[in-house]
């Protein structure tokens, strides 16, 4: 492994790429990229890179969103069946006359969606400024919010709005079951439990602190408790263990008894350290958005990018 690493590093040089990885991607490709993190800060890096080829270590919908930032450079996805069952919750033919039934209402949608989707939208948001960009509307302005459905109904009670949500969910982010959690809470009764928005209400209702991804990492970091109880995709324990090397982090079960008692995300790991060497040495798996949709898909993404400032 180590020497495929090596081989990965000498060939980024030589073909002037960059590494863009996901949280939730494997310890090994994390340990190699040049930068890691959430959605929003992924796009806002891939929106600062000056490389020729970005290798980006996620799934389909992020590095469909890499490319609609960098239209003239090659990003490549090292596999490209890695997909997103809260993005396929969302047909676009069917979410375009569902759009159509709300006429006069502003579409903001949840990065997690394909391409086709952000074009059908005014504004796209990540987990870590959905509240700020729903904050962005006017009041008086009827939304539609898709497709997650709890991260929805999360920014509809911090906010207080009434948007009208798509059905759609994450099968990682739904996966947690309550009453396990209750019961590694008791064994643990020390421990902060903190959860991702994307989680179910009675989930989001047990933790002390709902956040992005980073926003997370930032909590446990900052926190002067010393456990925690961690209720998102596994992935992300590799880098808040760095950074709290000393605290206790524990993955929150989800209903199935797998190996590691936790969710993980099995498309996000479909992508290994050969298929990033295979994919850079090749060039292949590369992700291409028509133009039309591009050009459409493009602006809600600049809006939320400057919003985000």
């Amino acid at each position: 492994m180590e020497d495929l690493k090596q081989k990965i590093l000498t060939l980024k040089k030589q073909k002037n790429a960059v590494i863009l990885a996901h949280y939730y991607q494997q310890p090994e490709i994390q340990e190699i990229a040049d930068y890691v993190g959430d959605s929003l800060g992924l796009s806002q890096e891939a929106e600062k890179v000056n490389a020729e080829i970005i290798v980006f270590a996620g799934v389909h919908f992020m590095a469909e969103t890499a490319k609609l930032l960098n239209p003239t450079k090659k990003v490549l996805l090292p596999d490209l069946n890695a997909g997103c069952s809260l993005a396929e919750s969302c047909p676009p033919d069917i979410f375009k006359k569902f759009i159509e039934t709300h006429p006069n209402h502003i579409v903001i949608t949840y990065v997690n969606c394909s391409a086709e989707i952000k074009a059908l939208s005014h504004l796209v948001c990540t987990s870590s400024n959905a509240e700020k960009i729903v904050n962005s509307v006017p009041k008086n302005v009827p939304i539609i919010f898709a497709p997650d459905k709890n991260l929805g109904n999360y920014i509809n009670r911090k906010t207080g709005r009434n948007m009208i949500l798509w059905d759609g969910s994450c099968v990682v982010h739904e996966a947690f079951s309550l009453d396990k959690l209750i019961a590694l809470h008791k064994e643990n009764p020390d421990a902060e439990i903190v959860a991702h928005p994307e989680s179910e209400a009675h989930i989001l209702e047990t933790a002390t602190y709902v956040g992005s991804t980073s926003g997370m990492i930032n909590y446990v970091k900052e926190s002067p408790k010393n456990k925690f109880i961690i209720a998102t995709e596994a992935g992300i324990l590799h880098k808040m263990q760095k950074e709290v090397p000393d605290k206790i982090l524990i993955p929150a079960p989800s209903f199935e008894n797998n190996t590691c008692a936790c969710s993980e995300c099995a498309y996000m790991k479909l992508n290994t350290l050969q298929k990033v060497y295979d994919c850079l040495l090749n060039e292949t798996s590369e992700v291409i958005v028509p133009q039309k949709i591009a050009e459409k898909a493009l602006t809600p993404i600049k809006r939320m990018l400057e919003l985000s400032k």
